[in-house]
């Protein structure tokens, strides 16, 4: 008689009453107060970008699938519409179609399908294709649409700088923070969303209120998001009490850029961080150290997408130290 067939299947191997198709709909759901904040201040170029994004993303993932790889196509799992609306989320309201095409094709094919699908792929595929955007198209993915302050719609919008863009400028040629304080927007504002910068960075309230949706429904942990913040807080603090002229303040650095973005919807992808709850607070500390290093002392104003990727690379390592004792298996009981 044949013993029967036992599948390994891809992690996380969790029990539980939740779908992958139901968390990615959560998320999703998480997201939608963030997106209209940015319809607000960004108008129609928001729907635009955040449209082709998800609809390459869908496209691109039914080729492949039906096409290349010859499996089952499953892009009803939420898994590709999440992908498009975070890669969106991360690109400037006006980046050209073309690139966000482009942008949606690395995500979906190489991020992702090329490493078997939802479950194996190690790198956050939405922070993958944004990256490489980043280094191939340097100029168009810094043209950042400022929104008008004193335009009642809110919709027209004139490129330039970010927030941490204007501060780290500033302080290499020489201004103090006293005096770029005056060009950058206020933490209520921030807090708000009328600032400049990419889709998804627009109100960090809305991005809180979505966080803890998903806290909420247990979707999400709160050990990543909470750690993350806390070490680019403490961090940025530090360095802020220090020397107030020279550093922002830690509540600068909270509030602008994707921050809060990061850490609560793509630091957070089940299948890229560890498991165990040790684990996801080594990887947070580890993202936010790397953050706050590149946002001071590297090139780039910002650097969550390379602190998460970079950290990404690190889970199965973080995983196997952190792994959870094996069920079944006993202590040593000491013979006295």
């Amino acid at each position: 008689m044949d013993s029967p067939q036992i599948v390994i299947s891809a992690s996380p191997h969790v029990h539980s009453d939740r779908t992958s198709k139901r968390i990615m709909y959560d998320v999703v759901i998480a997201l939608i107060p963030a997106f209209l904040v940015s319809l607000y201040v960004f108008g129609y170029n928001a729907l635009i970008a955040t449209s082709v994004a998800i609809f390459s993303c869908l496209l691109f993932e039914y080729l492949i699938q039906k096409y290349l790889m010859k499996t089952e196509v499953t892009i009803t799992d939420g898994s590709a519409l999440l992908t498009g609306i975070l890669l969106a989320f991360n690109i400037p309201a006006g980046l050209p179609i073309w690139m966000i095409i482009v942008g949606s094709l690395v995500a979906i094919g190489i991020a992702k399908l090329s490493f078997g699908g939802l479950g194996f792929n190690v790198f956050n595929p939405a922070l993958v294709g944004r990256v490489f955007l980043l280094v191939c198209f340097p100029v168009q993915m810094t043209l950042w649409p400022t929104a008008v302050e004193n335009n009642t719609s809110l919709a027209d919008a004139v490129s330039g700088a970010t927030t941490l863009g204007i501060i780290k400028d500033g302080l290499q040629f020489g201004e103090t923070m006293t005096e770029i304080s005056a060009k950058i927007p206020s933490s209520v504002n921030m807090l708000l969303g009328i600032t400049g910068g990419s889709i998804g960075e627009m109100s960090a309230l809305a991005l809180i209120l979505g966080g803890l949706y998903l806290i909420i429904r247990k979707v999400i942990s709160w050990h990543i998001p909470v750690m993350i913040l806390v070490t680019i807080g403490l961090m940025t603090g530090i360095f802020w009490f220090i020397d107030p002229e020279h550093y922002a303040n830690p509540i600068i650095h909270l509030l602008s850029g994707g921050a809060i973005l990061g850490a609560f919807y793509m630091a957070t992808d089940l299948v890229t961080s560890p498991m165990t709850k040790k684990g996801m607070v080594i990887f947070a500390i580890g993202i936010g150290a790397i953050t706050v290093v590149i946002r001071l002392f590297g090139a780039y104003p910002e650097g969550i997408s390379f602190a998460i990727l970079i950290m990404n690379a690190f889970v199965p390592l973080i995983n196997n130290y952190f792994k959870p004792r094996r069920f079944g298996s006993k202590i040593k009981a000491k013979i006295t």
